[in-house]
């Protein structure tokens, strides 16, 4: 008899680990493609770690920064819907060249401080979410980056004085402002940058404030001109199909995740931009603030390339920037 209960309960304990489903562990890539140190894939490792913490390591992220999976800006939203990556940070500016709509956020002149670009997405976020869905993801959350102003070899205060710039851009709205001004853009590669200012290739970079101290431009260049020429922000989706396999629990815990860290990247904003400025500052670069003057005559002479944008824009394009412009009154 006690021979056949040490039976019966070896296979009860056996038929319950045949039987019972066991939840195995899911490893999930993130790919970043800024350097380790830049606060947008520090980012991304805090949302791994929520993610991790929240699951009790049943889902866990392990990010890939500095582009190290081999994939490009540009090609991001393809990489996510086509699974070859289940989770991606990317500039939102950097893949509307798939979706125009997403140009809205980069365009020149429009937001002029982070209060202005924060309601922009907040209107533009609906919509953004449906671009995702077209193309096969989740937007977990956005976050911004220090506003785009010039770096320049000679101060500039007016107008004029930004003509013959020999500038680097970083993208189409950018290189418009800069032959709206009578300048010169060119689309270097960044890894070109350094040494084309060394040897007068370019005597000027549009750009925010961290990548101008990944660069220390302050061996090549005098000064900085604040002029929030545009103020870019990226987004970090997930891929839908991947997202729908995990068990519910899961889901939501990448959700509050992203509602946590977006929350956290806008509210520390500032505070790195301040920081990177600092940084120049301290190392030789002269913050040369903008005048009222120069920044209405820089809203004005962009006015042609925002409507030109707006004119061939989707309806839903032209929804967000009606509404934008009513809230803030301009």
């Amino acid at each position: 008899m006690k021979k056949l209960l040490t039976v019966s309960l070896v296979s009860a304990v056996f038929m319950f680990f045949i039987v019972t489903p066991t939840l195995a562990k899911t490893t999930w890539n993130a790919n970043s493609v800024w350097p380790p140190k830049n606060n947008h894939s520090i980012g991304l490792e805090d949302f791994a770690k929520k993610v991790k913490t929240a699951t009790k390591g049943d889902l866990e992220i392990v990010v890939s920064s500095g582009g190290a999976l081999g994939y490009k800006g540009p090609e991001l939203l393809k990489v996510v819907r086509d699974g070859l990556v289940p989770v991606s940070d990317m500039l939102i500016s950097g893949v509307a060249g798939d979706e125009k709509l997403l140009q809205i956020v980069t365009l020149p002149f429009l937001v002029r401080n982070f209060d202005e670009l924060h309601l922009l997405l907040d209107i533009s976020r609906p919509y953004f979410d449906k671009v995702a869905q077209k193309w096969g993801q989740k937007i977990l959350y956005t976050a911004p980056w220090p506003g785009a102003g010039l770096w320049t070899k000679k101060k500039i205060t007016t107008l004029a004085e930004l003509k013959g710039l020999k500038t680097r851009t970083y993208d189409k709205n950018g290189a418009l402002v800069m032959e709206a001004v009578g300048a010169t853009p060119l689309a270097l590669p960044f890894s070109e940058v350094y040494t084309s200012l060394q040897t007068g290739v370019i005597d000027s970079v549009m750009t925010s404030s961290p990548t101008a101290v990944d660069a220390k431009f302050w061996e090549v260049l005098k000064y900085f001109e604040p002029l929030n020429i545009t103020i870019a922000t990226n987004m970090v989706t997930v891929n839908q199909k991947a997202f729908d396999k995990l068990p519910k629990a899961q889901q939501d815990a990448l959700v509050k995740a992203g509602k946590e860290m977006e929350k956290s990247m806008w509210a520390g904003v500032k505070k790195w931009d301040g920081n990177m400025v600092a940084i120049s500052t301290k190392n030789g670069i002269q913050t040369v603030a903008p005048s009222k003057k120069l920044v209405a005559d820089l809203e004005k002479i962009t006015e042609g390339i925002r409507a030109e944008w707006l004119k061939g824009a989707p309806a839903d394009a032209q929804k967000i920037y009606a509404e934008f412009k009513k809230k803030v009154k301009r």
